[in-house]
Formats: C-alpha cells, structure tokens, sequence
C-alpha cells in the first residue's frame, strides 16, 4: 500500500502516489497479514479534504491535555483542515472544566457536554451530528489509542474503503477485560458475517458519508461495522498499538459481555429483517398455526373413528395454545411491516439527540445542535 499524499494544496508531495481514478477497479485481497481486510470493488473516492475527530469522554480529566497535544502533534503533519470535537458524557470530574480550556486555547477544539451519562453511542452519535469533515475519526479519551496511527487510517480510507475499524492485536489489559471482549469478538463475527477481529475497538475511520446514515442508541455503538456493512459499505481493518491505561479506570466489564449480545440480537433484526420484518415474526406464526389446525383435525377425526372424547384432553388446550400463538406472531409481523412503512422521520432522532446537550463550544454548525442553559 503506497503513502497516502497529505501535502498541502500548492506544495508538491515528495512522492506523488495513484489516486484510484487513475487505475482500474480491483479486488481487495483478504488475508490474515498486516491487514485484515472484508472482500470488497474498489472504486473510485474523492480525495479526503478535512478531517474530524470526535472524542467521547467521560471522567478523563487526567488524560485529555495529554491526548490533546499528541493528537494535534499529528494533525500538523497531516496538513489538512481539521476539528477536534470532545463529548463530554455527563462527566462528574474536571474533565469539562479542562475542555473548556482547550477549547480556549485552540479555535479548532470543539465540544459538546450530555446533561448527565447517556453512554457512549449517544455521544458518538452527537459527534457524528457535528462533524463536518470529509473523514471522521473516532478513538477513546483513555490515551489507550495511538495519535501517531491516525495516517495509516487515512491511507486504507484512500485506498477504496468506507470505514476502517481498528483491531487491538496486543492489548494491554487485564483479563476481566480482553477475555469477554474475545467471546463477544468471535460471535459477533459469526453472526454477523463480518470477518472483523475486534469490534469494541473505538479507533475507527469513517467516510462522512457512513456517519450521517448511522442511527446510534443504548449500546450499538460496537456494532458501527456491522451496521455500515449492512448499508452495502466498504469495511477494512487495522491492527493498531495499543497502550496500557496511564489514568483513570476502566468503564467497561463482564457486564457489557451480556449487554452486548442481547444488542446482537437487536442489531442482527435490523440489519437483516428491518425492512421484512413479516419473514422473521410471521414464518414462525404460520407454522404454530398450521401445527394447531392439524392437531385439531386430528383430534376431529380421532373423535369420528373411535369415539374418544375431546373436551377434556390436553391436546385439545395444545392445538388452542399454538393457534393463539401462532395468530399473535402474525399479528406481530403486520403491526411490524407497518412501521416500517410508516417509518418516522430522521429529524425526530436529531431532535431527541439535541434535547440532551448542555452546552457547546466552537461548532462549525451550532444550529443543528444546540443545547440549552
């Protein structure tokens, strides 16, 4: 993979590299090297222009000077336009006094503050609401995530990919952490199809394209791949560095290993039955139905051969159980087909997204997010 060329609009690059306009479409290859890649045509992309990183934050007040100085450290060298854009997740220590202060001190910091602790989807997704860059970058607050791999990102998103999620290889944490984060990795990969190590990784890249069409809530913020993909996106992956914690504790447990797979369940509906949701509810209805008629006939006929009674054999309650049974998942799979005809506007998402901001720094687009005092 040749050097992404980041030098400035008038400033030659020291090595001019092939934009994809200039050669044909290829097949990305899939292999277990220096990048994990999912199958994909590339195809021709505009050149990345300004850059956006969101930050979800919460009770990281120890961190983000640090995270702040490295990050825009590799920004310069970049040479792009770009944005900083710190959520603040309702945090409980200095964490949005210190934003502030940045904020201060750099025109290109922005932020935005929940009025309690939403979780992390809600951030991102209100992140992903204010950026206005070509690329939008996201990675923790814990300083866990490389600054200095931020290139590298760019260079995959310029060679034909939508989004490129980062895969931790060697993680530095304790095992109460990277064992469920394993188990949930494997199945998530299983189920979903998409042959990706590590999706609870934060460090992704996104074309702004793919943010704008993600509709995040509870805890779908893991499944971001998954969800892009479903859209018909191109998804690659990286292996990162990863860096020990230096401050602060960790958020995240066994407790998120349940959490994340009942989300899997919801995610696997909505990326495969969303808009059939009749073939998921009204197959299994049909078959309890079909199976209660027929018990029923056969206890009719049963009744004519040998004269045995009805009323008062337990198979009768079974043929009535599944019938009802049968009719409700029916029923469901209408009421279901329903709303997704009549599905609610984009704006409604945006406006409940607004109702839990506090306040705002520095937004490139104030009037798409702006809290109340």
């Amino acid at each position: 993979m040749s050097a992404v060329d980041l030098a400035s609009p008038g400033q030659p690059a020291v090595e001019p590299r092939l934009r994809l306009s200039d050669r044909p479409a290829q097949r990305a290859r899939v292999g277990t090297d220096e990048h994990t890649q999912v199958l994909i045509d590339a195809e021709d992309e505009a050149p990345i222009t300004s850059l956006s990183i969101v930050v979800p934050v919460y009770n990281e007040e120890g961190n983000l000077e640090e995270l702040h100085r490295r990050l825009s450290a590799v920004l310069r060298t970049v040479e792009l336009p770009y944005e900083i854009i710190f959520v603040d997740d309702g945090s409980t220590d200095g964490t949005w006094h210190l934003i502030r202060t940045l904020a201060a001190a750099d025109e290109r910091v922005a932020a935005l503050r929940q009025r309690r602790n939403f979780g992390k989807a809600r951030a991102l997704a209100l992140g992903f609401e204010a950026a206005t860059g070509d690329v939008v970058v996201t990675m923790d607050g814990d300083l866990q995530d490389d600054p200095d791999e931020l290139p590298r990102f760019l260079a995959m998103l310029d060679d034909g990919y939508d989004v490129v999620s980062g895969w931790k290889k060697r993680r530095h944490d304790p095992l109460g952490k990277t064992f469920p984060s394993k188990v949930f990795n494997v199945v998530v990969s299983r189920v979903s199809g998409v042959p990706l190590h590590d999706f609870n990784c934060g460090y992704k890249a996104y074309r702004l394209s793919v943010v704008k069409s993600l509709r995040l809530y509870g805890e779908l913020h893991r499944f971001t791949p998954v969800l892009a993909h479903a859209e018909g996106y191109r998804i690659g992956e990286l292996p990162v560095t990863h860096h020990a914690r230096r401050w602060g504790k960790s958020k995240y447990g066994w407790s998120r290993l349940v959490k994340g797979f009942l989300d899997l369940v919801t995610v696997k509906f909505l990326t495969d039955y969303r808009q059939r949701p009749m073939h998921v509810l009204g197959l299994p209805g049909v078959v309890a139905m079909a199976l209660g008629v027929l018990l029923g006939l056969w206890l009719i006929i049963e009744r004519f051969i040998t004269g045995a009674p009805i009323g008062t054999r337990p198979l009768l309650s079974l043929a009535v159980l599944m019938v009802v049974i049968g009719a409700q998942f029916f029923g469901l799979g209408l009421l279901g087909e329903l709303l997704t005809h009549n599905f609610f506007p984009r704006k409604s998402a945006l406006s409940e997204l607004r109702s839990t901001v506090r306040d705002t720094l520095n937004l490139k687009s104030p009037d798409r997010l702006q809290g109340d005092d």
